[in-house]
């Protein structure tokens, strides 16, 4: 399995490819509608995101000591950041989340190109997935029964 770093170096490199901002959009869009749809029953009020423009719903569940993320967003460009999220965050353990330095967003410009708003939210979902890493670090497996976290 990659590791963090090495998945953030793999987007970095396939981000500098594309020169133009327009073809950086275009594939976080591509990537966006690519990305699994997030089951219903996952989309409440405890897995919403507060301090997105757009609605982000982002669930985690356990599975042999990984965080396993699941996410979606009603809004195309915010889906491709949630999906590269996900790429680089999800089945890793939840240590390797909570002290990951996300460093491929500023390399790949991502930061610089989006708007305040979007800015916010897309710290919003770190600091959402960063806390369920804690809190399964916290409470021992941060899981109920059925191994979610973060789910009503």
């Amino acid at each position: 399995m990659a590791t963090i770093n090495e998945i953030q170096d793999e987007i970095i490199d396939e981000f500098s490819s594309l020169d133009d901002w327009m073809d950086r959009y275009q594939m976080l869009i591509d990537l966006g509608n690519e990305l699994t749809p997030l089951d219903d029953q996952y989309k409440t009020e405890q897995n919403l995101i507060d301090g997105c423009q757009s609605r982000v719903w982002v669930s985690c569940e356990m599975n042999d000591g990984r965080m396993h993320l699941n996410a979606e967003s009603d809004a195309l460009i915010v889906k491709g950041i949630v999906a590269l999220l996900l790429r680089v965050l999800s089945d890793q353990t939840p240590e390797d989340i909570l002290h990951a330095d996300l460093y491929f967003i500023e390399r790949i410009g991502l930061r610089e190109h989006l708007s305040p708003t979007r800015s916010n939210g897309l710290l919003a979902m770190i600091r959402q997935i960063k806390t369920y890493a804690k809190d399964i670090l916290d409470n021992g497996t941060g899981a109920d029964s059925n191994g979610t976290v973060g789910t009503a």
